[in-house]
């Protein structure tokens, strides 16, 4: 006798997340120090949310956030708007559901994660107070919360009235890692976390706003390039700008100081004025540094003819802006302390920081030997922030690059040359067609995009290179 068997009825299968498991691995990847910027930039965002009619050079004037830390908690809080009751979906929600309100103008924020996993990487107990006009409300964190399954959290009433509209993030339970970074390490921990606010937000504290880091006010350290304004021997930093896809860019290199002698460079005393930690590229998006003082192959050094970063280029400094309404646009990574150099943005835009760079590593090596004299060239020069550059430029001649993806104006200076040098100088000119032009740059560069003069000066140096 056969016995029949019985039938199994295949229904769901659960493949909810868990939550614990998601907020750990959340956290995996992210330094702690980013984490911090992560909070700080939605203070930032709060104040673009509140306040549309932001304007001046200083616009960010009177807006603060205060960071506060120990062994035991970890608080940061801000007068920047607060959280409307509206938001709160979006702000608490993990990740940005389609139906989510419009992004704030001048955010970074993409993925929706940033206050959570900030959270959630230093410790297990927290309470968020926040205030938005009549709004004020009270959303509180737990283990529990973090072991059950329910994906709500609790929400109450603010019964105190605060002064002015923001928000307070306050942190305990930490973990031991963390509570390791706040009390033992602390004074390291506050070192590193000071010099990244420092650098990543020298632009926007630079513009007013204050960032205090337990009483401490932090001073910016926002690049500066050296322009003259006199029309012989001028030293003047090379300007692109352009507009792609809804992202307004503007690109300037130049000098941050006269060219030191190799006897400053290996002086003690001059060693702090002559730091190759100033050198290199400053990348910003909608205000914030995702890339500061960067010398590698990312931001074009050793590169289609650039040489590779030296001691001898101490002197050499670059910005790029990005800034668009809509934050996905920009070329940045998840952690927004990084850029996506995959980005088609970025990859056309580092063609013009490679031509823009090798005006001032030519120079460099054109003058080497007499970096004394280069002095005179700078002595009636003036250090200029970003925005002061960009202020320049609007009263410069800027030519039309329309061979360059994206097109654009730049402005390429005149940089003087050794009187030796500049005798025995001759100038090549010469027409080519556009698509013998590009296949050359194809070749040359694996990039056909590339400027004209560079693909005709490249040609010369390798038949010169044969010669010899």
């Amino acid at each position: 006798m056969t016995t029949k068997a019985k039938q199994v009825i295949y229904e769901l299968v659960d493949a909810s997340p868990v939550k614990s498991f998601f907020v750990t691995m959340l956290t995996r990847d992210i330094k702690l120090e980013d984490a911090i910027l992560d909070l700080l930039d939605n203070c930032v965002d709060g104040i673009l949310r509140s306040h549309k009619n932001l304007k001046g050079l200083k616009p960010y004037d009177g807006f603060y956030a205060e960071i506060k830390f120990n062994k035991s908690s970890f608080s940061i809080s801000d007068n920047c708007g607060g959280i409307p009751w509206s938001l709160k979906d979006y702000a608490f929600r993990m990740g940005r559901s389609e139906d989510r309100p419009k992004d704030v103008i001048g955010s970074v924020g993409v993925y929706g994660i940033g206050m959570k996993r900030a959270i959630f990487k230093i410790g297990k107990d927290c309470l968020i107070s926040t205030q938005n006009k009549i709004d004020r409300y009270e959303v509180e964190i737990t283990p529990e919360w973090i072991d059950n399954d329910s994906w709500e959290i609790p929400v109450k009433a603010m019964k105190k009235q605060q002064y002015e509209d923001g928000t307070t993030i306050y942190i305990t339970n930490l973990y031991p890692g963390i509570k390791a970074q706040f009390g033992t390490d602390a004074e390291l921990f506050f070192s590193e976390l000071e010099r990244m606010v420092a650098k990543h937000y020298a632009f926007i504290i630079d513009k007013g706003f204050e960032v205090r880091i337990n009483g401490y006010s932090v001073k910016p350290l926002p690049t500066k390039l050296m322009f003259t304004r006199t029309s012989k021997n001028s030293i003047q930093p090379f300007i692109f700008e352009a507009k792609w896809d809804n992202v307004e860019v503007f690109v300037t290199v130049g000098f941050t100081q006269p060219i030191p002698t190799s006897d400053e460079i290996s002086d003690e005393q001059t060693e702090k004025r002559y730091s190759s930690i100033d050198a290199g590229w400053t990348v910003i998006c909608n205000d914030r540094a995702v890339l500061y003082c960067d010398r590698t192959e990312l931001t074009g050094w050793g590169e289609a003819g650039v040489p590779r970063y030296h001691t001898q280029f101490i002197a050499i400094s670059g910005m790029v802006e990005f800034k668009s309404p809509d934050a996905s646009k920009l070329p940045t990574t998840t952690t927004k302390r990084g850029i996506d150099a995959s980005s088609q943005l970025y990859l056309q835009i580092k063609n013009k920081m490679r031509e823009g760079m090798l005006l001032f590593t030519n120079y460099t090596n054109k003058w080497k030997g007499q970096a004394e004299e280069t002095k005179k060239h700078m002595a009636n020069g003036k250090a200029l922030s970003l925005s002061e550059i960009k202020n320049e430029a609007k009263s410069l001649t800027l030519s039309q690059t329309k061979r360059t993806i994206p097109s654009g104006r730049q402005y390429k200076p005149s940089l003087p040359l050794p009187k030796t040098i500049e005798a025995r100088q001759r100038r090549i000119t010469f027409l080519k067609s556009l698509d013998e032009v590009r296949l050359v740059s194809e070749y040359l560069f694996e990039d056909k995009n590339i400027d004209a003069s560079r693909v005709g000066e490249e040609c010369f140096n390798i038949a010169l290179k044969e010669a010899k």
